[in-house]
């Protein structure tokens, strides 16, 4: 698992790849997080395009940095997941809390 993270003019975009459980969660909460405190962006983008599992530690992954981008009045746009990972958000409830789109 690996993030790639794009740091644009209010915008924080992190490209997702790999499988998202808890061994890999941490490391890429403090990664996202730094960009985000580094940047304070209005926007923080996850894409979930490479993305084949995830299990809880990715909902918790998703509602941490939605808490975050809370504190300092921004938005999470989650971009690109995969059906079966779209199906587990929308369980979650994610949607109502961010938007997922396809692009």
């Amino acid at each position: 698992m690996s993030v790639r993270i794009i740091n644009e003019e209010n915008k924080v975009t992190a490209i997702l790849s790999g499988e998202i459980d808890h061994h890999i969660a941490g490391n890429l909460r403090r990664d996202i997080d730094f960009a985000i405190h580094e940047n304070q962006p209005s926007e923080l983008i996850l894409d979930f395009a490479d993305v084949g599992f995830m299990d809880s530690s990715g909902i918790g992954l998703v509602m941490g940095r939605y808490k975050l981008m809370q504190e300092i009045g921004g938005t999470v746009t989650i971009k690109n997941p995969q059906n079966h990972i779209k199906k587990v958000m929308r369980l979650s409830g994610i949607d109502k809390l961010t938007s997922i789109c396809n692009v």
